[in-house]
């Protein structure tokens, strides 16, 4: 046999995504080029790997075992590469975090540095809604994770970083009764708040319109179509140009912290303990020097 990492990666793709479209995509390939790289690692085994049913790719129980080889494979060719690191006298190692959507604005703050100080670690960084983080932290997928709310289930160590302050949006500086409420989905922390204020303040509130990211009700609001509660962290540009501005409201701004949380149990890595020094250490020279702005709010 005579197969390359490149076909290995392939393979390896395609079986996780049960699509040449979407390997494609992920590995930033043409469709043509990736069935060309699976079709030559295939042309080494004399029994078949994948089969096509219609337009649909299936694994035979032969590839399901050489996937899991092939996994096996790439995580001793990563160990390989760290190792070599290690030897160089550099830190090594995957920093694993998962961050609430809107602290996407906030952690790049607190990784550049450090990584630009460690250039052997690989950062894996998954931004998606809070539901989905605490699943990724309770199962210990993850080092750390970036959230603005504690979870409720489950036990977890912190480090605060930066206070989350959101406030009433519109693309005009009144507040009109009529215009629909802008929410994000279930599971979001901006929605909790936003439901709870409303719940509270206001009583039963207008038509309401969901959405699924902050961009995207970022974009509803410019547009006009009502209004929202967003976190201020993510429409700094919007408010300097003018396209969103603050309404002021009575019990606003609504006040959270962002925070890197850990499972209380965990056993952190070198790396990851690093990282958790290297915040407590920086992290106020960090807010200084990239959120000075929030104090004129």
């Amino acid at each position: 046999m005579n197969y390359t990492i490149n076909q290995l990666r392939v393979f390896i793709k395609v079986v996780e995504k049960q699509s040449i479209t979407k390997a494609a995509e992920e590995l930033h390939m043409t469709q043509p080029a990736v069935s060309i790289q699976l079709k030559n690692f295939q042309d080494q085994f004399s029994i078949p790997l994948t089969e096509l049913v219609g337009r649909t790719i299936h694994i035979t129980d032969f590839g399901r075992d050489v996937f899991q080889i092939s996994e096996r494979i790439f995580e001793e060719l990563s160990l390989l590469k760290f190792k070599t690191k290690e030897y160089e006298g550099l830190l090594t190692g995957n920093l694993k975090i998962s961050s609430a959507s809107t602290g996407k604005y906030v952690i790049p703050f607190f990784l550049s540095a450090f990584l630009n100080d460690n250039q052997g670690i690989d950062l894996k960084l998954d931004v998606t809604n809070k539901s989905k983080v605490i699943e990724s932290l309770r199962k210990n997928e993850i080092d750390f994770a970036i959230v603005s709310v504690l979870p409720e289930d489950v036990e977890v160590h912190e480090e605060l970083l930066l206070e989350n302050r959101l406030f009433l949006i519109g693309n005009e500086m009144n507040y009109q009764d009529k215009m629909p409420l802008i929410y994000r989905e279930e599971g979001s922390a901006t929605r909790k708040s936003m439901e709870s204020y409303f719940k509270s303040s206001r009583g039963k509130g207008p038509k309401r319109i969901e959405l699924t990211s902050n961009e995207a009700v970022k974009q509803a609001v410019i547009a006009g179509l009502g209004h929202s509660i967003l976190p201020v962290i993510g429409i700094k540009n919007e408010l300097i140009e003018g396209s969103l501005k603050i309404i002021k409201s009575k019990g606003l701004p609504i006040k959270t912290e962002w925070r890197l949380i850990w499972l209380k149990n965990k056993q952190l890595s070198p790396v990851a303990t690093a990282y958790l020094d290297y915040v407590k250490l920086n992290k106020k020279q960090i807010m200084d020097s990239h959120f000075d702005w929030y104090d004129q709010l």
